[in-house]
């Protein structure tokens, strides 16, 4: 009797050591279902943007990223400056990135097509083409003719960058006025030393005296110092560059992504590109405009 009284008694202790196991367990339930949270928060303030631009940006998105930064202390801005054509082909291969901004609408509208980009992309600036020469201006370079002279050192952007169909298409342009005659762009092609990946290489090329006169964008020019100078196209001929933003499809930071555009399309962000000699402007893609 005394034995089963203590079986009893022993079984009865191990049910409530159970339940109180149980009880334990469930409420540790709640604190396992916050460790999501938990590690949200802190890629939160680890968080990263990756803004892909053409070459022709770096400087107004340089100090644009430091605002950027301003605002959000915790978070890293990185870019990555190159030809549009180039970036499309770097998230064509699995590049990731936040932002893209081209030097053209050709170059968003193959990425939208290769499924690249999220949403619809914007028109956020223009540019224009200007003439470069050393600040020496050793060739006597005065006027677009001057391009077409023998022995003249010529370079141009490469055809798939923006900057390279641009000056093909002024040119283009030209030899379709009697002034410069139907063989001019034949004739300035002739002379053309180098092509280059972007434009930033074609205005290190004039600045360096290794060539007598390239084609790069209005901005380009402002932001080199006294080493060049520019030289006016005939705005008759002259090609308007329109340069549009979006959020790319395998954004990891699609909010702040979006952020970084509203603060490019803001009136501080369209003031600063103005400073950089950008048109600023602010349109969909899908209204009408003069561009390329």
């Amino acid at each position: 009797m005394r034995f089963e009284r203590w079986s009893a008694r022993r079984a009865l202790l191990l049910v409530l050591v159970l339940a109180s196991l149980v009880s334990c367990g469930g409420r540790s339930t709640p604190a396992a279902e916050r460790a999501p949270s938990t590690m949200r928060s802190t890629e939160g303030e680890n968080a990263q943007l990756v803004v892909f631009a053409a070459s022709s940006l770096l400087g107004p998105f340089e100090q644009l990223g430091e605002a950027f930064r301003s605002r959000h202390p915790s978070v890293a801005v990185s870019f990555n400056f190159a030809g549009s054509a180039q970036l499309v082909a770097q998230l064509e291969q699995g590049a990731l990135a936040d932002v893209a901004a081209f030097a053209d609408l050709d170059n968003m509208r193959r990425a939208q097509a290769a499924g690249l980009i999220r949403g619809e992309p914007v028109v956020f600036a223009r540019n224009r083409l200007a003439l470069v020469v050393p600040a020496s201006n050793p060739a006597g370079i005065e006027r677009l003719a001057d391009l077409a002279r023998p022995g003249v050192k010529v370079v141009l952007a490469h055809e798939n960058v923006p900057a390279g169909r641009y000056a093909r298409t002024m040119l283009t342009r030209a030899s379709q006025r009697p002034d410069y005659g139907p063989d001019f762009a034949q004739r300035v092609l002739a002379n053309v030393v180098s092509q280059e990946v972007n434009v930033k290489q074609v205005l290190a090329k004039v600045a360096l005296g290794e060539a007598d006169v390239g084609i790069v964008y209005v901005t380009d020019i402002e932001a080199a110092g006294p080493s060049v100078r520019a030289l006016e196209i005939p705005s008759e001929l002259n090609v308007i560059a329109c340069y549009p933003i979006a959020v790319a499809a395998a954004s990891q930071q699609p909010a702040l992504a979006e952020e970084f555009i509203a603060l490019v399309r803001s009136e501080t962000g369209q003031q600063l590109l103005a400073q950089y000699g950008f048109e600023p402007v602010s349109r969909n893609l899908s209204e009408p405009g003069s561009c390329g």
